[in-house]
């Protein structure tokens, strides 16, 4: 397993840590609630460097980005951020990720860990015109700084007008007295914050900066768990879990994203998808009756006949119930409808509503 550079840092927080995507990561400190808490009311703190970094430039960069991206990259500019998503030629999603502009040549992609060699090779498979590829994924960190109060602890440390950097947008600058770190108005939480960019060797530094920063605001490190709690009560996909190879982008309701006012790889299919109109659909649930729906539990009709699958599922810290995504069969999808989770063997009821689960 690979370590990022504050893993000795989490072992001595008394993190408890797990293998994820190759990494060994800390998947809790304190407790899954507490940390989601945090972030929901407060601000917390992700390590999350496992995540893969590759650079585009020259002259075609672009090219080889709308080629490759169901998005339309042509419409960023310097300083903007981009999901998209890469599609297989099959009907599915290689991976889905970001693209920032750092300018008219020159892009960095922000892929899933997991998929880090998948995806380099399926971009350089499309790379015909000699964009030059960096992946700079192994010497860089990222700490994702999310919550209500992330703003005022990160304010203090760099002079980048932080408030006034829209949703989806970056600068570079000077950082806790580091040059050159790349600051984005992102994140996977639905709480607001940022996410942080820096060589390793800057790491422990940068680490020990944001939490005297935050000192005074109830500031906590935040593991994998509650990632997955916070990022689900915002209805957002897991690459894995809700999106894969198999699936349908235009079913995970994806279509916001995908731009056929251009060509890229398998369009015309994607295209055809959605004249013909699909056949399943991504949907958002919460349980009703007692029990927690999770990754792989059929999703039944009243009469018990299976009409679908939960791709992810737990409890919701915030609202105290089970929630969850799955896929049904696009009858079965609208808001409002019954529909039942198979837990145990048992027929557990649900309703359909639409993501996000907390405004």
């Amino acid at each position: 397993m690979k370590n990022t550079a504050l893993t000795d840092v989490h072992v001595s927080l008394g993190a408890k840590m797990v293998p994820f995507a190759g990494y060994n990561m800390p998947v809790q400190y304190s407790g899954i609630n507490a940390e989601h808490e945090a972030v929901r009311k407060s601000v917390g703190v992700f390590d999350v460097s496992h995540m893969g970094e590759f650079i585009l430039k020259g002259d075609r960069a672009l090219d080889l980005i709308q080629r490759v991206s169901s998005n339309d990259a042509s419409k960023l500019y310097d300083g903007k951020i981009q999901y998209t998503y890469l599609p297989n030629e099959d009907g599915g999603i290689v991976d889905d990720l970001l693209v920032y502009r750092i300018d008219a040549k020159t892009y960095m992609l922000v892929v899933n860990a997991s998929n880090i060699e998948k995806d380099w090779d399926w971009i350089s498979k499309h790379n015909t015109e000699d964009v030059e590829m960096v992946d700079i994924s192994d010497k860089t960190s990222l700490l994702a700084v999310q919550g209500p109060k992330s703003v005022r602890v990160l304010q203090a440390l760099t002079d980048i007008d932080l408030s006034s950097m829209d949703y989806y947008t970056f600068a570079k600058g000077v950082f806790a007295g580091v040059d050159n770190v790349l600051i984005s108005a992102t994140g996977y939480t639905g709480a607001g914050g940022f996410e942080i960019y820096f060589e390793n060797s800057h790491a422990e530094h940068i680490w020990n900066a944001v939490f005297e920063a935050g000192k005074d605001f109830d500031i906590k490190p935040v593991g994998l768990g509650a990632r997955d709690t916070l990022r689900l009560e915002m209805g957002f996909c897991l690459y894995g879990n809700d999106i894969d190879e198999s699936t349908s982008p235009l079913e995970a309701g994806l279509g916001w994203v995908t731009k056929f006012t251009k060509d890229f790889v398998n369009s015309d299919n994607l295209k055809n998808e959605k004249e013909q109109g699909i056949k399943n659909k991504l949907v958002g649930f919460e349980v009703l009756d007692r029990g927690i729906a999770r990754h792989d539990y059929e999703i039944q009709d009243e009469k018990g006949n299976q009409i679908g699958r939960v791709t992810s599922g737990t409890q919701s810290p915030s609202l105290s119930k089970s929630i969850g995504l799955g896929y049904v069969k696009k009858d079965f999808s609208k808001e409002g409808t019954n529909i039942f989770i198979n837990i145990r063997n048992k027929p557990v009821r649900a309703v359909v509503v639409k993501p996000p689960f907390i405004k």
